[in-house]
């Protein structure tokens, strides 16, 4: 196996995540009340579970990160005043987009080598040299314009914001690539209220909007619940 892809073995996990299950249970208890058509909805909701919605990539390009021998490769880029103030903010996101893209079934490069390549070849402009280095197909290329952890004019309410641009590079088999995919990320979380820096810590947070900001994009390349949003309101 090579040292350079994510391991495909998984670990064994339930049928139902927390979520799913949830969702399974409030569809039974709804489907002793409601009648009629809605009766069958449900029914059709705890059989094959609540429908998911199309990522943006897969119905833009009528590509997708899941086909048969596809292997991407993430990159992350954020600019020195960024770093100065954020430290490693790009390799953080690195690591947990690919995680949530691996988790998705995709087969993804390892970003520890990609960060090592990247540390050998400073002078490196373009992801297209990372992709043609890896032999990947796709590369997913995020470039982080904007980032903070604190609502604006506070140092004790936290609200993460991240603006960046998401483009994804498809590779040719000599080297070359070309860009098929771009959008535009405006992350804001909590979405309605900000946490008080009295209930949570400055690295549980940070942990938490990592979490978020990668789910965020990774719901560009696979399917996802119509609603997760609601979870991360507060």
């Amino acid at each position: 196996m090579s040292q350079t892809t994510l391991s495909k073995t998984r670990p064994a996990t339930f049928a139902f995540g927390k979520r799913a299950f949830r969702l399974w249970l409030v569809s039974a208890c709804l489907l002793m009340v409601m009648p009629g058509c809605n009766y069958f909805i449900l029914l059709g909701y705890l059989i094959g579970g609540p429908p998911q919605l199309e990522p943006l990539f897969e119905k833009e390009t009528k590509k997708s990160f899941t086909d048969r021998d596809v292997r991407v490769a993430v990159v992350c880029y954020a600019p020195e005043e960024l770093t100065k103030f954020h430290d490693n903010i790009d390799q953080l996101l690195m690591t947990r987009l690919s995680a949530m893209l691996y988790r998705n079934k995709i087969d993804i490069i390892n970003p520890d080598a990609i960060m090592a390549w990247m540390v050998n070849h400073p002078d490196w402009d373009s992801p297209e040299e990372i992709g043609a280095e890896f032999d990947v197909n796709f590369v997913v290329y995020v470039d982080i314009a904007e980032f903070s952890l604190y609502e604006q004019d506070s140092t004790s309410l936290f609200r993460g914001r991240c603006d960046a641009i998401v483009s994804v590079y498809e590779m040719e088999t000599d080297g070359d690539g070309k860009r098929i995919f771009n959008k535009e990320i405006n992350s804001v979380f909590p979405i309605q209220v900000p946490r008080s820096a009295s209930d949570v810590s400055y690295e549980q947070f940070r942990n938490d909007y990592f979490f978020r900001l990668a789910d965020e994009i990774g719901r560009l390349f696979y399917p996802y619940l119509n609603g997760d949003d609601v979870v991360h309101a507060t």
